[in-house]
């Protein structure tokens, strides 16, 4: 979720979603959950309303959010949709349940707003997949070690910081986390490869001398 305040980008404001309760892709049932968890802390902590909600999605969007938020939230936020073409480029907005195109020319400072907002929230959401992703690919590297649960894991990062952290690390960096020599070796094998431990220091100078 993005938030736009005077037509400019309200960073602050912005918010990331973890869908909980939609199994599978299920676009519209995701929009609920979305919309749901988002007004009704609204309404919870006394934050202000916006002016109007912006789904990024067609009729079958803004019907899945002005259902949520008229019968089971009981708030009348205007909403709007903002449907791409083929070539995915903001096309038109939506509006009205059922809901009918607005016609706002394309070349108006209005449109041009909508497709800040539109272009601005794929931005944010592509952003937070790779984090999500960069963050599940390096749990499963570290849960794939034996000896290695879900605690040492935990602890292994917040003490290193980064997975790069800790394939660069000595075997004495682990004693601190109670990571004895012969785990902190397993760690490292797993992590760097065989190869990379198992070289001979001289031989590893060397092939860095001649790179």
């Amino acid at each position: 979720m993005v938030v736009f305040t005077d037509g400019k980008p309200d960073r602050k404001e912005y918010r990331k979603y973890k869908v909980r309760t939609v199994q599978g892709p299920d676009d519209y049932e995701t929009m609920r959950e979305v919309v749901r968890r988002r007004y009704e802390r609204v309404l919870k902590e006394g934050l202000a309303m916006p002016d109007l909600i912006v789904i990024d999605g067609g009729r079958g969007h803004i019907a899945a959010a002005i259902d949520v938020l008229e019968n089971e939230l009981g708030l009348h936020v205007p909403v709007c949709g903002l449907a791409k073409d083929s070539k995915h480029k903001t096309a038109q907005s939506l509006m009205g349940d059922p809901a009918e195109v607005v016609p706002i020319p394309r070349d108006s400072q209005e449109f041009y707003l909508l497709q800040r907002i539109q272009e601005e929230v794929h931005r944010f959401a592509i952003t937070f997949h790779r984090e999500t992703r960069a963050k599940s690919m390096v749990a499963s590297q570290l849960d794939s070690i034996p000896g290695i649960g879900e605690k040492r894991r935990k602890a292994l990062l917040k003490h290193f910081g980064s997975l790069k952290k800790i394939k660069e690390a000595e075997v004495a960096d682990f004693r601190p986390l109670g990571i004895g020599e012969k785990l902190a070796l397993q760690i490292l094998t797993a992590l760097n490869g065989p190869d990379e431990e198992s070289a001979n220091p001289e031989e590893a100078e060397a092939a860095g001398a001649d790179a």
